[in-house]
């Protein structure tokens, strides 16, 4: 399997400019974890990666998804009232001017992000300032925006496709896989028009055991794309048990009450078989699609099992995402972990300056607790996406 930093030597090929900021990135959130978590415990003097959850809105309803899915904590009427926080995108533009100097990764998800009614003035904005982004999308507006996406030169589009059509439409809902082909074709057809080589796109396809079993034909499908990447993302599950761990550990060590991570604990991951899906990626991995086929976490086939069935045992270890990565909520909520935004730093809606929310006392705190934790990590962290790309990986998986 390969390694999720195996996207950056075809990119440098291409794309020069791009893979500088590429390389700068991962080069800086190396020394984050290598120099200022070790030696900078409760600051950070990087920034490396700044994501943003722009809208908690969504056409889709997938089945598994965290927010909006069958145990989802961002659905219904709740989501329409918070719909009505949305930043504005002047402090937006604020925030971009502060940070940029720094050149961060700006990467822009939701909800679905095209839902945001200022998206494309964001993404100019933020390539204008000379950084990188990229926009994880379930791909149903592509076709419609194609023509500006391409003109404004975005970088990355993350495009989430979870099977070939019929699994992909029973898991994210009918008619989606036509939408996100046609889109594909569309901003491929801008990109020779226009004489551009970005955005570059690829595929993110979060397993489950709807789809693990059929992952072949996405990928044999994929090949005509038009695509730069394919990451099979193992997904992030947990269960009540690791739940409540977790509200103890968070209450009792930075008195904070957690609600986000019910929305994993879907069940999703029970029936997947291990040594059937190891089969599985072998093909897929073995195919000649000319681009990368990731997994994430890549780990080792034996162990796939042990993934999906014990979760409370980890994979990765020692995260170092709060020491350069931080996280703006749709409302201007500040937090460290991207999928789990209950501990707040603070607000951009109510503080200036972005890099005073991101060392302050309570950012210090997490930091801090997190580091002197059993093999730094929070009870649940265990399958946590950010620390799957991240984290150190175990010895023997």
């Amino acid at each position: 399997m390969k390694h999720n930093f195996s996207v950056v030597p075809e990119v440098l090929l291409k794309d020069p400019d791009m893979a500088k900021l590429l390389v700068s990135g991962f080069g800086r959130k190396r020394k984050a974890a290598l120099v200022d978590r070790r030696f900078h415990p409760k600051t950070s003097k990087e920034m490396s990666l700044l994501t943003f959850r722009i809208t908690p809105l969504c056409n889709l309803r997938c089945v598994m998804c965290n927010q909006r899915g069958e145990t989802g904590v961002l659905k219904g009427d709740y989501a329409i009232q918070e719909a009505k926080k949305l930043v504005p995108i002047e402090r937006y533009k604020r925030l971009i001017d502060e940070v940029s100097p720094h050149k961060p990764l700006f990467y822009v998800w939701g909800g679905e992000p095209f839902i945001y009614p200022d998206i494309m003035e964001f993404g100019k904005y933020v390539v204008e300032k000379g950084n990188l982004l990229s926009v994880n999308t379930n791909g149903t507006f592509l076709k419609a925006r194609a023509e500006q996406i391409v003109r404004d030169r975005w970088h990355a589009l993350f495009v989430s496709l979870d099977g070939f059509e019929d699994i992909n439409d029973t898991i994210r809902g009918s008619g989606s896989y036509k939408k996100v082909v046609e889109g594909f074709a569309e901003i491929n057809k801008q990109k020779k028009l226009q004489g551009s080589n970005r955005p570059y796109m690829g595929i993110v396809t979060t397993i489950s055991r709807l789809n693990y079993r059929y992952l072949d034909k996405l990928a044999e499908a994929a090949r005509d794309f038009g695509i730069a990447w394919h990451i099979i993302n193992l997904g992030t599950y947990t269960n009540s048990s690791i739940i409540e761990q977790h509200k103890r550990f968070m209450k009792e060590k930075l008195d904070s009450d957690i609600h986000c991570l019910d929305g994993f604990a879907n069940g999703y991951n029970e029936g997947i078989d291990g040594e059937l899906f190891a089969e599985v990626l072998k093909r897929v991995h073995s195919m000649k699609n000319g681009y990368p086929i990731i997994t994430v976490p890549a780990i080792k086939p034996e162990k796939i099992d042990t993934y999906y069935t014990q979760l409370e045992q980890p994979v990765r270890d020692q995260c170092s995402i709060p020491w350069f990565q931080g996280n703006i909520d749709y409302n201007g909520d500040v937090y460290f972990c991207s999928d789990y935004p209950d501990y707040v730093l603070g607000n951009i809606m109510k503080e200036d300056s972005f890099y005073q929310i991101y060392n302050n006392e309570r950012a210090r705190r997490f930091r801090h607790v997190l580091k002197e934790s059993k093999k730094g990590l929070m009870p649940g962290c265990v399958r946590c996406y950010q620390n799957m790309l991240f984290g150190k990986k175990i010895i023997g998986y």
